[in-house]
């Protein structure tokens, strides 16, 4: 397969399976072809998802397809085969469906919440309410970054410019709108703070015991030459014998180590931070910096490479951290964990309450296929509306 395709082929693959971190999880393209089962339609008044009473139509979905698509293609002249860039078309598309599905399965729930079983009016009104607080906030506050972002002042020339992107100021409101929507149902169930207590802290601390266990580990500092920057041993033991009565009787190892050490640390001075017993590359310094005394500068240390001279500053003995020194850290861990299990149950209780109908059904648990509906009768169909953004 051409670089070209391999590319749009892996761009597609990562915008609808996030999760893949590395080429070689890649599934097939057997394995991707087989879940597309439906052709896109071409007319963007098309819908392709329906969530609660909300529609999604193509029009909101391709244009950032095309956009990607564009991009790719605008790196070579290298003509791609129809197919493969229909495969990239129907691939993206999932990804980018799926998003807004989600977004809009949100905004759904929060206006379920606000009129429960009332009237489709009472419905209608909450939504525009909603919405116009929404789009009131997306002017005061992502106009001004939108226009900062692009260098522009001008609102038509932000959305020329939004639109060789594949979106627009209608696309960058309504999508505002669904996620702030979204945000305050999420807010609304999902506890910010949820309380942790003692118990749960010990539990936690006994349950990841071994978490907490350590070996030694030592901070200490370390003047050093290396062998192959000088013609004899003997030229090496003098410069390190010289820098060591320097840092003796100067008291100040760190400074000495700046200006004549030769180890990587010596622009730090020398300072090696809290590293653990066994850890490091030269046996010979591992075993004197976990036996010498803490605060005295060593005799001269020889080992494969060069000399050294090192001064052990702290040293703390293999064992178990203490739940003390910890109990912060397993505070936020469990508060974390929580805020994620109650997204989750928000989550799995937003797919039972909303229906969902999708072109895509297998990329939304419990969502329904849905035959491709244009919203719009071809003898009747309108124009869509330029947004009037002032």
């Amino acid at each position: 397969m051409p670089r070209l395709h391999r590319r749009l082929i892996y761009a597609t693959i990562f915008a609808v399976f996030p999760g893949i971190s590395s080429r070689s999880e890649v599934p097939t393209r057997d394995q991707i072809d087989a879940t597309v089962t439906v052709e896109l339609p071409t007319d963007p008044a098309a819908i392709v998802a329906m969530v609660g009473q909300s529609p999604i139509l193509l029009g909101e979905i391709s244009p950032k397809v095309d956009a990607r698509i564009n991009d790719v293609l605008s790196k070579t002249e290298e003509k791609v085969p129809e197919d493969q860039l229909n495969y990239a078309r129907i691939n993206l598309t999932r990804g980018a469906l799926a998003q807004a599905i989600q977004n809009k399965m949100m905004r759904e729930s929060f206006l379920l919440d606000q009129v429960a079983t009332q009237s489709a009016d009472k419905r209608r009104e909450a939504d525009q309410l909603m919405q116009k607080k929404a789009r009131g906030m997306f002017m005061e506050s992502e106009i001004p970054e939108l226009k900062k972002q692009y260098n522009v002042d001008d609102l038509n020339e932000l959305d020329r410019l939004l639109r060789e992107k594949g979106s627009s100021l209608l696309a960058r409101q309504r999508e505002f709108v669904d996620a702030m929507l979204g945000h305050l149902y999420i807010r609304s169930k999902v506890a910010k703070d949820p309380e942790v207590s003692i118990a749960e802290i010990n539990e936690y601390y006994l349950t990841h015991r071994e978490d907490y266990q350590h070996r030694s580990r030592a901070r200490w500092e370390q003047l050093s030459v290396v062998f192959s920057r000088f013609g004899s041993r003997e030229a090496a033991n003098q410069a390190i014998s010289e820098m060591g009565r320097e840092a003796y009787y100067g008291g100040n190892m760190q400074a000495v180590a700046r200006a004549k050490s030769q180890e990587p640390f010596a622009s730090k001075g020398g300072l090696h931070d809290w590293t653990e017993q066994g850890s490091l590359a030269s046996d010979v310094l591992d075993s004197q910096i976990f036996s010498l005394p803490t605060g005295e500068m060593s005799q001269i240390i020889a080992d494969n490479d060069g000399l050294h001279i090192i001064r052990v500053l702290e040293r703390d003995d293999a064992g178990v951290t203490s739940l003390a020194d910890v109990q912060d850290e397993i505070r936020a861990k469990i508060r974390q964990q929580k805020i994620n299990n109650s997204q989750q149950a928000v989550m799995e209780a937003m797919r039972d309450r909303v229906p969902v109908w999708s072109l895509f059904p297998q990329d939304i648990p419990g969502a329904k296929p849905l035959k491709p509906v244009n919203l719009f009768p071809v003898a009747t169909q309108p124009t869509l509306p330029t947004p009037q953004l002032r």
